[in-house]
């Protein structure tokens, strides 16, 4: 436990970001979850991979994950749709 007083501070400060952070986190990896799940199906829906992308570019915009590390998901999200949709139906 800190002694000093700003240490303190910091220490609730830190807290309540890592809580706040954990939504954005945690709703990004959940949409892009379920992104990857209707591209498994077989049946690409266009509107979840988009949700997903979103939900990325709202996690980067607070500073929650990195902007290339969302560039670098919402590209293979992008890649896998593009496959998905190219491929022939079944």
């Amino acid at each position: 436990m800190a002694n000093i007083k700003s240490q303190i501070k910091r220490n609730r400060q830190n807290e309540k970001r890592r809580l706040r952070n954990r939504t954005f986190r945690g709703a990004a990896r959940a949409a892009v979850r379920e992104a990857r799940a209707t591209l498994a199906t077989g049946t690409p829906d266009k509107a979840t991979v988009i949700a997903a992308i979103s939900r990325l570019d709202k996690a980067a915009e607070k500073g929650v994950i990195h902007k290339n590390n969302a560039a670098r998901r919402k590209s293979r999200l992008m890649k896998a749709l593009a496959a998905a949709e190219a491929a022939p139906k079944a």
